[in-house]
Order: C-alpha cells, then structure tokens, then sequence
C-alpha cells in the first residue's frame, strides 16, 4: 500500500521508532546487554553485613569490555568459594586471573580458583624463586673450575636457563617482569619494592584505560601507591578511579597525610575507593580531603565506572 500524507507517514515512523525501545525490544535488549565496567569486592575485613565472610586480604571481579578478571584470591579458599557463591560469580567463567604479589593474604585462595578452572591463564610477578614458578640463567651463580666435576653443580655444565618449580605445578602461570598489555585497554604494572620489610618484592597492578581515563586496581601498593601512579601516567595522566589496598595500615599520620595530599593535589585522582590494608585512619584522612569522591568499597561492594562520574551517577551496590 503506497501512502501519500506526509504526516500519516511521520506518524507511522514515529510510532515504529517507539515501538523498537519498549522493553522486550530488540535495541532495549541491546542495551541490557551491553558489556558491564564494574568492581566487586569479593574479599575484605569490613563491610556490611552480608552472607558473605570477612577476613583479611582482598580478592576484587572486575568486568570490563567483555573481559571478567578476577584480581587477588584473598587468604582462605573456603571463604573465596563461599562469597563468589554469595554475589552469584561463577569462577568457571573467568577470562584470567591477575595476582598481585606472593602474600598469602592475596593468594591463599588460589586452590579453589583453581578448582573451579583448572586452566585459567593466570599472570603472576616474576620472581627468581618465586611461588609462581620462575627462571634464571645458569650462570646466575660462580663457578671454580679448580673443584672437580663432581664437585662443581650439575659436573661444570649447568644449562642454559634453571626453570624453578610453583606451588601449583599444573596452574596455567604467565610470569611478568615488565610493563604489559594483555587485552585491549588493560595495562599491568609492575614495580618492585623498596620498603624494609618487603625489600625486592614484585607487584602487580591493573590499569583499565577507559574513555574517562584510567582505572586502577591495587593489591597492596607495597612499592608504593605513588610510585604506582607516576608509571600510570605514562600511559594516561587522568585517573578516574583507583580502589585497593594502599599500605597505610600502620603508617603515621604524618606518612598518611602526605599520601593523601599526593593523591589529591599532584595525581588529582578523580574518585577513590581503598580497601584492604589501607587502614582506618587512612580512610578517614582520605573521605575527609575526596569528599563525595570517596566511595565505600567493604566486602560486597559493586563499584560502577561506566561514564563519566558514573560511580554516583549510575549504581554503587553494597
């Protein structure tokens, strides 16, 4: 049937153009589907009460352009399979697995991950003698060739590269040592520690460059937070988010403050959502200077950084 009245015509588009966002609609379906941007807390020691188990060490799912990182295991693998059961996370169904470093607060968890998905890519700081797994050349050590052959490590003629065993010899383990893609978008930053008490470690963090800028996530900061920051930046200089442990947990409030005024005034961290070993005092340094910039982010939390501002403008679940 041809119709000649414009105006029956525009109405019939209009009506048509309606009609494809009702719900249950092909393009409303589009949407409801569309990739999620979003952290969940799933390891913590405070929080909301919940079915879920506090504990000490963190664990965080993070979604993001189709991708579901699970970053950290937490300390307990019973208490990890009995809060991703809690927020209905199926562990099978994980793209990979980011560990921070070799603490077991942040690691313990990994026999039940493993469990669940036995052949999940899991990256891992690299690390000589490391849990993980590592190498060294064979030289790593001196020799003397005045001992005899049966003195002398593997009779003089060691080779080339020593591969050293993991505590999970059958995990799917990508050891990194150096700034690395590994998906479009997602950054992992590694740094290594010049603190007493955790001198040489290697840590791991995640950077997710969004169209609003970059999203980090921190296991515990031991090489420190603005250190973190600063190789950030050489990617992007505007960080939208950053949610984690930061290591303050027994740190003066003079160390606190400094912290503080850096993540503010030299980063200008745009939101903030620590967990983990940040600390109590941290926390109350840190709401009083970002405000409504801060985000509460105890065990359970979803944090939302889909748009721009989204993690007040969209949902932040507890």
């Amino acid at each position: 049937m041809r119709i000649n009245s414009p105006m029956l015509r525009t109405g019939l588009l209009l009506t048509a153009l309606i009609g494809s966002v009702v719900p249950g609609s092909r393009i409303a379906k589009a949407a409801s589907d569309s990739p999620k941007a979003q952290i969940t807390i799933l390891y913590d020691a405070f929080g909301k009460p919940s079915a879920m188990q506090k504990d000490w060490g963190y664990a965080a799912l993070i979604e993001y352009s189709g991708k579901r990182i699970l970053f950290d295991t937490g300390n307990n693998p019973h208490v990890l399979k009995r809060n991703a059961k809690a927020r209905n996370i199926d562990l099978t169904k994980l793209d990979f697995v980011v560990m921070s470093h070799r603490h077991g607060d942040h690691m313990g968890g990994l026999s039940d991950v493993l469990q669940a998905n036995p052949d999940v890519k899991i990256y891992a700081p690299k690390e000589g003698f490391g849990v993980y797994g590592g190498d060294l050349p064979g030289t790593f050590y001196r020799g003397d060739a005045s001992l005899s052959a049966e003195e002398r490590y593997f009779g003089g003629a060691p080779p080339e590269v020593m591969r050293f065993g993991a505590a999970w010899p059958n995990a799917n383990f990508q050891l990194v040592d150096k700034n690395m893609e590994i998906a479009p978008g997602i950054h992992l930053i590694t740094l290594i520690s010049d603190k007493p008490g955790t001198l040489e470690l290697r840590e791991l963090s995640l950077g997710i460059n969004t169209p609003d800028g970059m999203v980090v996530v921190v296991g515990c900061s031991h090489p420190g937070i603005e250190k973190i920051l600063e190789s950030v930046s050489g990617i992007t200089p505007h960080i939208r988010l950053i949610a984690g442990g930061f290591h303050l947990v027994t740190a003066s409030d003079t160390e606190i403050q400094k912290v503080v005024a850096a993540l503010h005034d030299k980063f200008r961290v745009e939101e903030i959502a620590p967990g983990h070993c940040t600390g109590e005092p941290a926390f109350a340094a840190l709401r009083k200077a970002f405000g409504d910039r801060y985000l509460f982010a105890g065990l359970g939390t979803t944090l939302s950084f889909t748009g721009i501002k989204a993690s007040r403008s969209a949902v932040v679940k507890e």
